[in-house]
């Protein structure tokens, strides 16, 4: 085990946030007591609070810090937070749905897409309790996040649409703000090619394509 997985490998253990003793650690990672405490400080000095305990028997926690440390997830942690997250975005809820559109653009980026698409999968196969609030259609987490970042930084996207109908567009647009209307997403842009304002639904777009440059919208 190189020294970073044995790292990241000893944090994703003490996220658990259960108690380790430093046999069990050194045990798991295949190692020695000293490495651990090697490793023990490095994260601290990374800012993780971790608490020990010292002498025989002793061990280490993670702690609740100040400040929200880098977490560690493995695939099925990531798959649950992104569609937890989707479900937060469609909760009827602006404010909880902002916060979880923006954890969603640091999340979703770096996911490998073989999750992106699990998560997916999963959003689309859950159905909502409450009868009077029906599922919504799938919406790929990446075209989210994609029309998101693109309202907020001013800048062109492009992108793969198909209307009612089915019938398949290449579109090019101005992002003015994302609209969250009976659980599903439209997005409000001004259509270049078409020189007029147009609303978008989210579930019919696929493969967006950011154009970089500052765009200066007025309503």
């Amino acid at each position: 085990m190189s020294t970073s997985t044995r790292f990241l490998r000893l944090l994703s253990l003490l996220q658990t946030h259960r108690y380790w003793s430093g046999d069990e650690l050194a045990q798991r990672l295949e190692v020695s007591l000293r490495t651990v405490r090697r490793d023990i400080d490095r994260l601290r000095d990374l800012g993780y609070p971790v608490q020990a305990d010292r002498g025989v028997g002793g061990g280490y926690q993670l702690a609740s810090g100040a400040a929200l440390p880098p977490l560690v997830l493995d695939d099925e942690e990531a798959v649950a937070l992104v569609a937890a997250l989707q479900s937060a975005v469609h909760s009827g809820s602006s404010v909880l749905a902002e916060a979880a559109l923006r954890a969603m653009g640091k999340v979703v980026p770096v996911l490998p897409a073989r999750l992106r698409q699990r998560a997916q999968a999963l959003t689309a196969s859950t159905v909502p309790l409450d009868s009077q609030s029906p599922a919504p259609d799938p919406v790929d987490p990446a075209v989210l996040v994609a029309f998101a970042q693109a309202c907020r930084d001013h800048e062109r996207i492009a992108f793969d649409y198909r209307d009612a109908k089915g019938a398949p567009s290449s579109r090019r647009v101005e992002p003015v703000q994302l609209v969250n209307v009976g659980n599903r997403y439209y997005l409000v842009a001004f259509d270049l090619d078409r020189d007029d304002w147009r609303s978008f639904r989210v579930d019919r777009a696929q493969n967006p394509s950011p154009r970089a440059g500052s765009v200066s919208l007025t309503v």
